[in-house]
């Protein structure tokens, strides 16, 4: 772990690896974390999977900043990350974007939930965040990723996110997504209809070769979208963080995974 004060923020990077234990469980070789990143490991519900949940030690990212945290899970390794709380996007002393780049890793066997809590967008901030995950072709992945944009009562800041999916070294999702004060058309009715909080659910899963989930809607807010490959996709809006979470937990129940 590297944390450094630059003159425009902070800059820090974590990683977590998850490895076989050889008992049929997982150990964490590596997991350091320090700046606004606490990775404290917690209990897991299945014997076989590692738990990690992200404490947020300090207030971040703010402008400015430049954060990052890379997981590897090894073949053969199952690994869960959550986090404790809402992470915010904060405005800095600096007019500069903050960055929050995540980096996942899952080896050939490897099964990784990736289920942070949802990414806040306060007013004033501007953050661009990407998130990258490499898969084997025999990995598993569920992925949570969401966006409320502004607090309670108030305008959000701007915010621009990319998902991007590689399975066996070839592209299986790549998403952009662009919100906030200065993004064209965002809070329209055919991008969020007035509603201001936003998420992805993200399910890789070889079974799904042999049994693919059919397209469909949920509610009147939320659809589920196979994907060119075993993997589907659930996006959905919802006027509030509780609403969304709603939905998608919902969506991960039906989809038996």
């Amino acid at each position: 772990m590297t944390t450094a004060l630059a003159p425009t923020g902070v800059s820090a990077l974590a990683r977590i690896t998850a490895a076989p234990d050889g008992r049929g469980g997982t150990a964490l070789p590596l997991r350091s974390g320090e700046g606004p990143f606490a990775l404290r490991r917690t209990r897991s519900a299945d014997p076989s999977c590692a738990r990690v949940t992200l404490v947020g030690a300090m207030s971040a990212p703010l402008g400015g900043d430049r954060l990052a945290i890379e997981t590897v899970v090894e073949p053969g390794a199952a690994l869960r990350v959550d986090g404790s709380a809402a992470t915010l996007a904060l405005p800095g002393r600096t007019a500069e974007p903050a960055r929050y780049d995540v980096r996942l890793d899952v080896g050939e066997g490897g099964r990784l939930h990736w289920l942070p809590e949802p990414l806040i967008s306060v007013r004033g901030s501007e953050l661009h965040q990407s998130i990258r995950a490499e898969l084997a072709p025999g990995a598993r992945l569920v992925l949570r990723d969401e966006q409320v944009l502004g607090r309670a009562g108030e305008e959000p800041g701007r915010l621009g996110s990319r998902l991007t999916v590689y399975r066996a070294g070839r592209p299986l999702l790549d998403q952009r997504l662009d919100f906030g004060p200065g993004a064209p058309g965002w809070d329209g009715g055919a991008v969020l209809g007035g509603h201001r909080a936003v998420g992805q659910l993200l399910v890789v899963d070889p079974a799904l070769a042999d049994a693919p989930a059919a397209p469909r809607v949920l509610g009147e807010t939320a659809a589920v979208t196979p994907l060119a490959g075993p993997a589907v996709l659930v996006t959905a809006v919802a006027p509030d963080a509780l609403c969304l979470r709603r939905v998608l937990d919902e969506a991960l129940t039906s989809l038996s995974w």
